[in-house]
């Protein structure tokens, strides 16, 4: 079918988090915190800038937070504001320059930025800056708004910022440090979430209410689409940089199916709810004889445990997963991936042998990997594996920060039904309905499904590769 079967990696891959304080002693530490919650959102890079009013202080690096910090600790960074990071590269490679915050200096002084997301009117917006003669020291799609934010053109209007934030276009959540104030914004279709929070006398923004939790801060709202909130000396306020969207907004469906903790609140809805929510369809859409239901940990899980609920199918745990092994999408090369996908999780052979089993997991992208895990049940003595899963087949390109932005790399892309069954091995495949899908969610028309329905919300400006905007 045209498909290379050397891809390894079945997960899909997304970019980042964001943390960011205001008003909080030792605010590097808790940034520090509140980013080991979101550690699963990237781990190929780390990074937390800092000020106290006078000095703006930052540190990054390549790796996991607890690697990035352990020459210089978070205490090294003075101050009561500042952003956090953790990275997986969707624009740019993984290398040093790319990690952020990224720091820069206009006339009016030091500022500092954070992203999550993809910018779809990158390419162009940076040519056009390269061919005026400016300069980028990064090849991540988050340096257009620092040049915006520098443009003579904003940085001498009213509104700079809004102004700024008004000409991207695409998946964003920003985070934007200045020495006495911290601002977050999310884009006008609400792509990525943002949630604000309160601690003490100060203020915390997050990817996931799960860091808000870690931190101790009280979940107050999200971030809306299309506005932008400043906390600094003078309080809290809100602005808008855009006319709201006519249609329905594009709230990512994958957070809620694989990306986000299951503990965290991610537009509004439980997360832990919500999957729990789509095995009982998945159950109900697709039931199967077996004795055993089992997840593929972590991030099916629930799901498994809504489909044993539904089905009165016993569940039980057949997959242990080494927690030593990072998330496997997040690793950047295929080949890392390849060479530590089989020691992420072992099989319990009591759990499996002579049992009727179904695996649960959230969804098969690539689907190498699913092949292989089924296979090592065969070996462990199941009797029959069933594959169920509680997503729609991936048959479409992301162009919002999920990192599968060419079809070729999409099993369901290339393959029907039943080849995809017969290539993974399974007794039998299903997938959840797109309806089925939607039936978990309170306001089922603002989420984006375009990766299963070729139906995007928000225009494609240009077409992406995460090494676009890098020169060989």
């Amino acid at each position: 079918m045209g498909m290379n079967n050397e891809i390894h990696d079945e997960k899909p891959r997304e970019n980042c988090g964001l943390l960011g304080v205001f008003g909080v002693p030792n605010a590097a530490q808790v940034i520090y915190t509140g980013l080991f919650a979101l550690q699963h959102r990237g781990q190929e890079g780390a990074g937390i800038t800092t000020s106290d009013g006078a000095k703006v202080s930052s540190t990054k690096g390549e790796g996991l937070l607890s690697e990035v910090f352990t020459v210089r600790p978070p205490t090294a960074l003075p101050g009561h504001l500042g952003i956090g990071h953790v990275r997986y590269s969707t624009t740019g490679s993984s290398r040093p320059q790319n990690v952020q915050p990224i720091v820069f200096e206009c006339l009016d002084g030091l500022w500092a930025l954070a992203h999550n997301g993809n910018l779809t009117n990158a390419r162009r917006m940076r040519q056009a800056y390269q061919e005026a003669g400016a300069i980028f020291q990064t090849s991540t799609d988050s340096e257009i708004l620092m040049h915006l934010i520098a443009d003579p053109m904003y940085r001498t209007r009213n509104r700079r910022v809004e102004r700024a934030l008004s000409e991207l276009e695409g998946a964003f959540s920003f985070l934007i440090m200045t020495p006495h104030g911290v601002l977050g914004a999310r884009d006008r279709y609400g792509f990525r979430p943002l949630s604000i929070g309160r601690l003490g006398q100060g203020y915390v923004f997050a990817s996931e209410t799960c860091a808000l939790d870690q931190v101790g801060a009280t979940h107050e709202r999200d971030v809306l689409p299309g506005e932008l909130v400043t906390v600094d000396e003078k309080g809290i306020r809100s602005s808008t940089f855009c006319e709201p969207i006519s249609g329905p907004l594009g709230q990512c469906i994958f957070e809620h199916v694989y990306f986000a903790r299951p503990d965290s609140i991610v537009f509004g809805q439980n997360v832990h709810e919500t999957r729990i929510k789509l095995g009982r369809r998945l159950a109900l859409e697709h039931p199967v004889a077996a004795d055993l239901v089992m997840p593929v940990p972590d991030s099916g899980n629930e799901a498994a445990l809504g489909f044993s609920l539904a089905s009165s199918v016993p569940m039980d745990y057949g997959f242990i997963r080494n927690h030593y092994i990072g998330r496997t999408f997040i690793m950047p090369e295929m080949a890392q991936r390849h060479d530590s996908i089989d020691l992420k999780l072992a099989i319990v052979p009591g759990v499996v042998r002579d049992k009727r089993v179904v695996v649960v997991d959230d969804s098969i992208v690539r689907g190498s990997t699913c092949r292989r895990r089924i296979n090592a049940l065969r070996k462990a003595g199941a009797k029959e594996v069933h594959m169920r899963v509680s997503c729609p087949p991936v048959r479409h390109p992301c162009f919002f920060g999920i990192d599968f932005p060419s079809s070729s790399e999409l099993i369901a892309a290339e393959r029907n039904l039943e080849e995809i069954r017969n290539y993974i091995q399974a007794d039998s495949l299903a997938y959840v309905s797109l309806a089925g899908l939607l039936s978990a969610f309170e306001q089922p028309g603002d989420f984006c499904t375009g990766c299963y329905s070729g139906k995007y919300p928000a225009p494609v400006m240009e077409e992406h590769h995460k090494k676009d905007l890098e020169k060989t």
